[in-house]
């Protein structure tokens, strides 16, 4: 425990200059601390008081980056509820769940060059594996909680993407499949529901993945917004039995990859034209049309167009203020870019729990941004989609 009654001046005799303003930090940042910890507890430390409320139960240590470098600190902990400094800022999940999966790869001599470098400019070089097991349990055990909810009421959209990492296995390195499932409620709001990690996009593991849902509440879905997964299709149909939207945007590039450059341009505004169509009727026949008339040029894009039509055009059968966000997988876009980000900084996991965490800790923290933001889709139509109509009684009593 830092004295209280310990002397600026002693500082400035037992530190060489480059530390004293270091120095001075840390015993004032400490002092702050503690008597922080006193108006809790009603006394101050080792004070018999019958207005004693709460009583100290040691210190957890904490670096401090400051102008002047890193302070060590020792913040108090408390027998009962928690204590934290006003003046720090509490490490976001995720950070801890990056520096928790950086750290194990480290431990365990996976990782690569740009990893060495990074853990050795976080200060983590003297890092021993049961600091790493302490932390990652700390971390699993809300990203479990988190991923493993139960999931309640009607979920009319699903939107599901996947992204790949790659991750060490039985000494080699492969590619995995990252899983994530986002849904919006009758009430407009929007949630990571799940997540997963498996060796392929086959349908067994959208199958099961799907029924993981299922059994953790997942009812009322109307429409599955993905890529073009013939195995998520498949696995949507049996398990959730509803109608699957294949991305529009993707669909728009595999169409013109059939065109050459100086044709894509009017082969995007003629596509484009059927989604200014105000109905699913009138968009079906544009379809056509613009299928019969790029027949003659690009007849591998026309037959494209057959194969894809009732997928592509899924979207138009549902409520027309919903459209915007429905036809395509872009909803997700921004959380994949994030996740991607994140990942590449690891750059290859020493194992599939270390995914999950680090993933799961992302989805965490912006399921709870999501919380916090305005409805993200209009009320209008959704109740309509409601396996659990509300029961409307008359209002003339006979």
């Amino acid at each position: 425990m830092t004295k209280p009654t310990m002397a600026l001046a002693d500082l400035a005799e037992k530190t060489p200059d480059a530390d004293l303003l270091r120095q001075m930090i840390q015993f004032v940042a400490q002092r702050l601390m503690d008597m922080d910890v006193e108006t809790l507890c009603g006394a101050g430390y080792d004070v018999k008081s019958a207005e004693r409320a709460n009583r100290r139960n040691g210190y957890r240590d904490r670096i401090w980056d400051t102008r002047a470098g890193s302070v060590d600190l020792k913040i108090p902990k408390l027998r009962q509820g928690s204590y934290f400094p006003p003046f720090l800022e509490p490490r976001r999940t995720a950070e801890k769940a990056l520096a928790a999966v950086i750290q194990e790869a480290y431990v365990h001599g996976v990782s690569t060059r740009s990893v060495d470098d990074l853990v050795k400019a976080l200060g983590m070089s003297g890092v021993s594996k049961s600091q790493v097991s302490r932390l990652c349990a700390e971390i699993d055990e809300r990203v479990q909680a988190f991923l493993g909810r139960p999931i309640e009421g009607d979920w009319p959209y699903l939107w599901i993407d996947a992204t790949y990492v790659k991750v060490r296995e039985a000494g080699r390195i492969i590619s995995v499949a990252v899983i994530i499932a986002v849904g919006v409620n009758t009430d407009g709001v929007r949630e990571v529901l799940g997540m997963a990690v498996g060796p392929s996009e086959a349908e067994p593991f959208w199958t099961n993945f799907l029924r993981s849902l299922s059994r953790r509440g997942l009812r009322g879905v109307k429409l599955v917004i993905s890529d073009a997964h013939e195995g998520l299709k498949a696995a949507a149909a049996k398990v959730l039995k509803c109608t699957w939207q294949r991305c529009r945007v993707h669909f728009i590039r595999n169409a013109l990859a059939h065109a050459g450059k100086g044709q894509r341009q009017v082969v995007l505004a003629l596509i484009n034209t059927v989604f200014a169509q105000d109905s699913a009727e009138a968009a079906s026949a544009q379809w056509r049309q613009v299928s019969d008339q790029l027949r003659p040029k690009f007849p591998k894009l026309a037959k494209l167009m057959d194969d894809a039509e009732a997928d592509v055009l899924a979207f138009m059968s549902f409520p027309k203020a919903h459209r915007l966000q429905i036809h395509s997988t872009n909803p997700l876009e921004r959380l994949n870019a994030e996740i991607k980000r994140r990942t590449d900084v690891v750059g290859i996991f020493p194992n599939e729990p270390a995914i999950t965490r680090l993933v799961g800790a992302l989805l965490l923290e912006q399921n709870d941004e999501w919380q916090l933001q305005r409805r993200y889709m209009q009320l209008e139509g959704l109740q309509s989609l409601s396996d659990n109509q509300p029961a409307r009684l008359s209002a003339v009593i006979t």
